[in-house]
């Protein structure tokens, strides 16, 4: 009578493995860890211990995260309801992680859910259980990462000996028996780069020759497509080849090189020629990116889906702003749209330009766009393709709309040169005060920020400041535009811009001459 009385109690048993050996053979590890925990279970029996039918086996994962298959199963299923008790063979069989096993005993708790391990028998129910299973597991992830420590230790000792140790296999070479051996074919391939960028002395250049004659990266067989290689190169992974000294017989470990097993590829004294030739590019020819003028920096686009990149050149100490296609920096010609580079001046005069016309043909004056409207510029030889966000007084879709718009095809310096107003000859710090007014107000029209005075101590600044600078956001178009071009009456400055700007873009003109 007493037996039937009892509550069953639902057992689920985990397993895992990690590694593949031993997988194949017909009583593998798994299946012993079962017996055990089975066994366990059949000795709880008088208490009401049964196990569930489901098996939750991880075989080959690491005990180091969560991200195991049965494991996120059977954390579904104690949501639903359907487990009460958890049975391992070994702790460290569920994590070796003190932070996971940490956020499972939570989870467990929260569902009055036990854990047993059928050798180190605790109940995570009591204080005392949790304690000593927090030091069992202290010592297994000390033992995880004394392990690392082990190979990471043995890696370094292997590459002071030019040993090669594993990963990316580079192309000229295979690996055969843990060995670099030389690929004879590649190897040619690997000569010629070399040479090559000592003849051409440039990336634009050889990245050209290289397509013309078909060469691309090592191609390897790999589950995962995008690891596949066999793809043209590009300036960022061209830099690394040219710069790999593993072609001068030689191996690497936290950049420093020592003599390699394997065999050279290419000679010494043009590996030291090309060196010397990359690190005399004079800075001033390499573009560098700016965030903090560009107007229209994530949202202009070349007519083939490229994003234009701000950029800027210097020329006898002086600045030059453009926007430079993506696919031109990684060295695509091939893949640029209609218009490769662009004067920054130009495009962004011609899109707040484009603003206003389109504000007056089609919205009140009462709320007036802004850069910070637009979503997407795209740019093509003969027009520009402007998207806006909806107003919020109507039906919220974007809007799209098309003009005309040309430029002079120049090359880059001469682009620079003659459509790219100097640095010097404009107001920097209030051009900078005008792109971060826009910069604020798209924050709080997005809720980054629910009012000013939030923004202001997000900013540790006086609100009064942010509301004088939010004016800024405000001027017209022209006025905008003059100022970006230095075209802004001498010595104005952003105290001398009236406190109270009137909002008719007429009364800017009038203010600011």
């Amino acid at each position: 009578m007493a037996a039937s009385m009892t509550k069953s109690v639902r057992c689920a048993i985990y397993t895992r493995k990690s590694t593949e050996h031993g997988l194949e053979l017909e009583f593998n590890s798994l299946d012993a860890q079962r017996d055990a925990c089975e066994a366990y279970i059949k000795s709880q029996a008088s208490q009401g211990w049964k196990a569930l039918p489901p098996h939750y086996d991880d075989p080959a994962y690491s005990g180091g995260n969560l991200d195991r298959p049965a494991l996120q199963q059977l954390l579904k299923d104690i949501d639903a309801g359907r487990i009460d008790v958890i049975v391992v063979y070994k702790i460290d069989r569920l994590t070796r992680s003190l932070a996971d096993f940490a956020k499972l005993v939570e989870a467990f708790d929260a569902k009055s859910i036990s854990f047993v391990a059928v050798t180190q028998q605790f109940n995570t129910t009591t204080s005392m259980g949790r304690l000593t299973l927090n030091v069992l597991l202290s010592f297994a992830q000390f033992e995880r990462e004394l392990s690392s420590e082990r190979v990471r230790d043995k890696v370094a000792a292997s590459r002071r000996k030019g040993k090669w140790t594993g990963g990316t296999v580079p192309l000229g070479y295979d690996a055969t028996d843990k060995k670099l051996v030389i690929n004879k074919a590649e190897a040619e391939t690997v000569r010629y780069i070399f040479s090559r960028y000592l003849e051409v002395q440039s990336f634009g250049k050889l990245v050209e020759d290289l397509d013309a004659k078909g060469i691309v990266t090592k191609r390897r067989d790999t589950k995962v497509k995008k690891f596949n290689g066999g793809i043209p190169f590009t300036y960022g992974p061209l830099a690394y080849f040219l710069k790999n000294r593993i072609y001068v017989g030689e191996t690497g470990h936290k950049e420093k090189w020592f003599p390699g097993e394997h065999a050279a590829i290419v000679d010494r004294k043009i590996f030291d020629q090309v060196q010397q030739l990359l690190a005399s590019q004079p800075a001033a020819h390499k573009a560098r990116r700016t965030a903090s003028e560009a107007l229209l920096m994530g949202k202009l686009y070349d007519d083939r889906g490229n994003r234009m990149s701000p950029s800027f050149s210097a020329k006898n100490g002086v600045h030059y702003r453009f926007y430079v296609s993506s696919a031109l920096l990684r060295g695509r010609k091939a893949d640029v749209g209609s218009v490769g580079r662009v004067p920054a001046a130009q495009i962004e005069s011609a899109v707040l330009a484009a603003l206003k016309t389109h504000q007056q043909q089609g919205q009140s004056e009462s709320a007036p766009a802004s850069i910070g409207d637009v979503e997407r510029v795209v740019i093509a030889s003969d027009h520009l393709l402007i998207t806006t966000a909806g107003t919020a007084d109507g039906d919220g879709a974007n809007q799209e709309f098309r003009i005309a718009w040309s430029t002079t095809a120049k090359d880059a310096a001469a682009a620079m040169e003659d459509n790219v107003i100097p640095e010097v000859a404009r107001n920097e710090s209030l051009i900078q005060s005008i792109v971060r007014a826009h910069a604020w107000m798209d924050r709080l029209r997005d809720g980054a920020y629910e009012s000013i005075e939030q923004l202001a101590e997000a900013n540790r600044i006086h609100p009064k400041v942010v509301r004088q600078a939010l004016r800024l956001a405000f001027l017209s178009p022209e006025v905008t535009w003059a100022i970006l071009e230095g075209r802004q009456p001498t010595g104005l400055s952003l105290a001398q811009i009236p406190k109270l700007l009137a909002l008719s873009w007429a009364e800017h003109r009038r203010l600011l001459g």
